[in-house]
């Protein structure tokens, strides 16, 4: 249906990948995977045709409509959910507006005979047979349809888009999607920022709506849920597999070290050939069989290894200092906003060393407790943070916060102090900034880097309460691993937001559910709570509230 030839990307000297060759079938559900900054997202762009390759081309039929939902969503605000829904009809909307205006020039001029009238005639002829051989629709009708099936309520239409959270914000950008029928849907980080229900209705339009979608997603559930097919882009290359990211894991293992044991025969084939021409060279009995393996080794082909990238992450958190025996103390907490109430009445305490999940749908007062024991809002009750409680928090926009036009050097010489200046080289190191990377701007970086880097900063000074919000956005896969891994071994107290169940597992002893206006403490780790609510993954909490 659609095929990449020969693609190549090249900038500053740097080659990011070349000659990348695969097609995308009808139906296909690929799996775009690479660890930060490998290229997917570049990648993506071109297949969007919102970028243009160095070298090589996309090609795909001519009525082929492919539909692109960004990292970033670049939403206006100034219009309402419908009207941001109905741009998904926007040509044909336009093509209608130009022949009504060309129309009425018809009406008011006089110039029968001339070539400028003749001209409009022809224009008004074209666009009438490509406008009235669209199927008839009613479009307000569908509209109204896909956003109903997405969750919005008839009284949600005339709100400004402005007023949604950023996964309801996705939805309308998923209904412009859905209404133009896309033959490919590119969806870029999709379950970044987006609540628990949005992550399994979206499942569920990509399983059983869609035509071919490719993804990148650093969510291992969520990709092996939806897809078939795997393309890693990896040391300037890429690896195309028919199956799921985690089977595809196994299946390159299990290549790599049969190409492994064919190499390791071969050199020694190599070898052993290589001995007897040295032995009998110049041996006149031995002349034609000397001659014939010389020639066999020169056209021999030589099995190539795939190259495995081996850098990573490497993540510690200093050690905590000690804090009072409660870090944490929640009384009779209540907060809302004019007749509005996120929670009421919480009551909780967080003791020394304590790992806790906050856990519930958007909306529902996770980020608002967080601001709440940071200080930074006002509200009817008590919130108390214990004795020497030195705070590290990472919110859910962190890496957008950093400023844009420093490079990653200055970005933390402007926050370290003390002898930690003399070591930043080496630590950026450690955070896989190396060389000249040092010396790139902040804006050129992807949103993996950018989170790497916003860790770097979190680190800088030791602290005994953790407060991460979704710290796993933009961060691929091995490097999710290394930071879960830092956690456990972190000898502080932690709280943490996600809705990624494979990053929870493991890590928190506690759950704090925020539900129905409520904050309620389940005194079991994550593993135990999903199995009691019988729920295979935490995404499915809200079905249950």
């Amino acid at each position: 249906m659609i095929s990449v030839d020969n693609i190549a990307v090249e900038f500053s000297g740097t080659t990011l990948f070349s000659d990348v060759n695969f097609v995308i079938n009808e139906n296909d559900k690929i799996a775009l995977m690479g660890k930060n900054g490998a290229g997917k997202s570049t990648m993506m762009k071109i297949v969007a045709g919102a970028q243009t390759a160095t070298r090589g081309k996309v090609n795909s039929p001519k009525d082929t409509v492919i539909a692109y939902l960004p990292q970033h969503l670049l939403m206006e605000d100034d219009c309402t959910v419908f009207d941001e829904a109905s741009k998904a009809f926007q040509q044909i909307f336009t093509m209608r507006d130009q022949m009504e205006k060309l129309n009425k020039e018809l009406e008011t001029r006089t110039d029968y005979e001339s070539d400028a009238y003749m001209k409009i005639i022809e224009q008004v002829s074209e666009l009438g047979e490509q406008f009235y051989a669209l199927e008839e629709i009613n479009y307000d009708a569908e509209v109204e349809k896909a956003l109903k099936g997405l969750g919005f309520k008839q009284d949600d239409f005339q709100r400004m888009t402005s007023e949604f959270s950023g996964g309801w914000r996705m939805r309308i950008e998923l209904a412009k999607i859905l209404l133009q029928k896309p033959d490919l849907i590119l969806l870029d980080e999709p379950t970044n920022h987006i609540d628990i229900e949005s992550v399994i209705w979206l499942e569920d339009f990509l399983v059983n709506k869609a035509n071919a979608v490719m993804v990148i997603s650093h969510d291992r559930a969520f990709i092996d849920n939806i897809t078939n097919r795997t393309i890693e882009v990896t040391m300037g290359r890429i690896y195309d597999y028919k199956a799921n990211y985690s089977h595809y894991i196994q299946l390159r293992a299990d290549r790599r070290t049969h190409q492994i044991k064919a190499y390791q025969e071969q050199q020694r084939y190599i070898a052993d050939n290589q001995t007897f021409i040295d032995r009998f060279k110049g041996t006149f009995s031995k002349t034609n069989q000397v001659a014939s393996r010389v020639r066999m080794l020169e056209k021999l082909q030589i099995i190539e290894i795939d190259e495995v990238d081996n850098s990573a992450l490497k993540l510690k958190f200093p050690p905590a200092p000690r804090s009072g025996d409660y870090p944490i103390i929640v009384e009779e907490l209540t907060k809302k906003y004019d007749d509005h109430i996120v929670f009421k009445n919480a009551s909780f305490s967080i003791a020394r060393g304590e790992k806790v999940s906050f856990v519930g749908r958007n909306g529902e007062g996770k980020s608002t407790m967080i601001k709440s024991i940071l200080g930074e809002i006002e509200q009817e009750g008590k919130c108390t943070l214990g004795h020497n409680v030195k705070v590290g928090y990472f919110a859910q926009n962190q890496a957008s916060l950093l400023d844009q036009d420093l490079t990653i050097f200055q970005t933390v010489d402007d926050v370290a102090k003390g002898d930690v200046r003399t070591q930043i080289k080496n630590i950026l190191g450690q955070f896989m900034f190396k060389g000249d990377d040092i010396d790139k701007k902040v804006s050129v970086l992807s949103g993996g880097e950018k989170t790497r880097l916003a860790m770097v900063k979190l680190l800088l000074e030791p602290v005994n309460l953790l407060i991460l919000d979704e710290p796993t956005n933009h961060l691929d896969l091995r490097s999710k691993d290394i930071l879960k891994d830092a956690l456990k071994a972190f000898d502080g107290t932690l709280i943490l937001v996600s809705h990624d169940r494979d990053f929870l597992q493991g890590l928190s002893q506690k759950v704090f559910e925020f539900k129905e206006k409520r904050v309620l403490e389940h005194f079991e780790t994550i593993d135990a709570f999903l199995e009691r609510n019988r729920i295979k993954s935490i995404k499915e909490i809200d079905l249950k509230a």
